[in-house]
């Protein structure tokens, strides 16, 4: 559907944000004036109540192009056990919501109102407050119209959550360490990396992470820190040659490695970018996690997104990693990519679950602005597979790894995403990622450290997570590190830094 213009009676940012979360839900665009459009108004009035918890009416005025217009009144109450702030946010949303049904017959979304990244975090806190699987289920379902079997989703995701979120303490962290170069873009890919450069200007990264990596340790042991998991992402951490990868890993292990590390992950890509060299590599420095990222055993779909390898190559790396040690292997397929269909991913997730990884998660789609997709889709008409292929594709994965034994553990949302799915990693029991449910959660402090990485700390005294970024751009990071490396350490100590008694 497509409007001329949108009015809302607060210009309060977070009001305007859900919204138009709910207009890009069910697919309203705003053309402007000039633009051909069906209504020429959309026109939203939020009158909030003065009780506790709060009450919202919401009134909907929708003008037709002759001027005519419609009028609709909703109302939704927050409950007791909801921040203010949040209750009224959630009863906007419900209050448009039903407006899109009622008026257009529009389907239920999947996710209902929910749109966080991570709606877990809304089933934890229900749990924390003593609340059983079923009354979850029931009240996801009620409050925010999530459909029964996402409702049983994310609640199942939480539960199984629960021993690992249990064993963290206040002064447990992990450690995240970006690596920023691969060997090539993917379609799809809007995440902050670069092509692979040339050794001198690799050499000046090894350097200036060198010194990110020592004043990271330093931070970690002067504050008495322990180290739950080291990840080595990107990127494609396995992209620098031999030599480099070697040393980098070499700085990691030196730097963090010890007997409370549980998990130690190393992001392998692909094929490409991997050789026996650096399979010798991680196994000497204890390893314990690699993944391998296939997004399709498709051939023609490899060469669509631009990736360099084929679907026997991921066999291969596999087949070589499992027989030089032992260690769990994740998998990455991506769901809704151009040209495929729920019958590619069928074959796609035969052949991925007959390679017997750990872990397998499941991606749809995220079609971000900074993508080379999002501008061939505009330019040369590159079309994606509709919002009901895509869910087919869903139905066809998770009925596979769900027969192969896996279970899910941890789940999240972006905007943007095909099908208004979800990525979902599902692992065999004992195999799951311990940094994939810490970062989802929230529970535990990242150290981040590298191009592009984030330290996010979760405040021990306050309980509320503070983040700081380094740089995306490479030139910025390079340059600028000893500025990135004092934003860090002023965060940590601000949390974890002894206060000094008064006298």
């Amino acid at each position: 559907m497509r409007i001329r213009s949108l009015s809302i009676n607060s210009s309060a940012e977070v009001i305007v944000k859900v919204v138009r979360e709910v207009l890009t839900l069910f697919k309203v665009e705003v053309v402007g004036r000039a633009g051909e459009a069906d209504y020429a108004q959309l026109s939203v009035v939020n009158r909030q109540s003065g009780c506790e918890p709060p009450s919202v009416m919401t009134e909907v005025f929708l003008f037709a192009l002759d001027g005519s217009c419609e009028k609709f009144y909703f109302n939704s109450e927050g409950k007791a056990d909801e921040v203010a702030r949040a209750a009224v946010h959630r009863a906007v949303k419900r209050n448009l919501y039903r407006f899109f049904q009622m008026r257009f017959a529009a389907a239920p979304a999947p996710w209902g109102i929910l749109h966080g990244v991570r709606p877990t975090k809304i089933v934890h806190r229900w749990l924390r407050a003593g609340m059983k699987s079923a009354e979850i289920i029931a009240r996801l379902q009620d409050d925010y119209y999530c459909s029964p079997p996402k409702a049983q989703l994310i609640t199942e995701v939480a539960v199984r959550q629960l021993p690992f979120l249990a064993q963290s303490a206040e002064r447990t962290v992990s450690i995240y360490v970006g690596i920023p170069f691969c060997l090539s873009r993917c379609l799809y890919c809007s995440f902050p990396s670069n092509l692979l450069p040339g050794r001198e200007k690799l050499r000046t990264f090894m350097d200036v992470l060198a010194r990110d990596l020592s004043a990271a340790a330093e931070d970690v042991r002067t504050l008495g820190l322990t180290v739950e998991s080291i990840y080595i992402g990107g990127g494609t951490p396995t992209s620098l040659p031999n030599d480099f990868f070697a040393e980098m890993l070499k700085m990691v292990y030196n730097a963090f490695y010890g007997l409370s590390v549980a998990e130690f992950t190393v992001e392998a890509g692909r094929p490409d970018s991997m050789s026996a060299e650096k399979i010798a590599c991680m196994k000497s420095h204890a390893v314990t996690r690699v993944s391998v990222n296939p997004q399709s055993m498709r051939g023609e779909t490899l060469v669509r997104i631009g990736r360099h390898h084929t679907p026997e190559d991921i066999v291969r790396m596999v087949r070589e990693i499992r027989a030089a040690f032992d260690v769990h292997i994740n998998m990455d397929v991506i769901l809704g990519l151009p040209g495929e269909t729920a019958e590619d991913v069928r074959a796609t997730m035969a052949a991925v679950t007959a390679l017997a990884p750990d872990d397998i998660t499941l991606h749809a789609l995220a079609l971000k602005r900074g993508s080379n997709l999002r501008l061939r889709m505009e330019t040369e008409h590159i079309e994606l597979p509709s919002d009901a292929e895509t869910m087919r594709m869903s139905e066809t994965a998770v009925r596979a790894v769900e027969e192969a034994g896996y279970r899910p553990y941890y789940l999240y949302r972006q905007g943007y995403m095909s099908g208004d799915l979800e990525n979902v990693g599902y692992a065999r029991p004992g195999a799951e990622s311990i940094y994939n449910i810490q970062i989802m959660e929230e529970r535990q402090t990242i150290v981040g450290i590298g191009g592009a990485a984030a330290t996010k700390v979760l405040g021990i005294r306050t309980g509320r997570m503070h983040s700081v970024f380094n740089a995306k751009d490479l030139v910025t990071y390079l340059r600028d590190i000893d500025i990135y490396i004092e934003k860090r350490r002023a965060l940590l100590r601000t949390e974890y830094e002894e206060e000094t008694p008064r006298c």
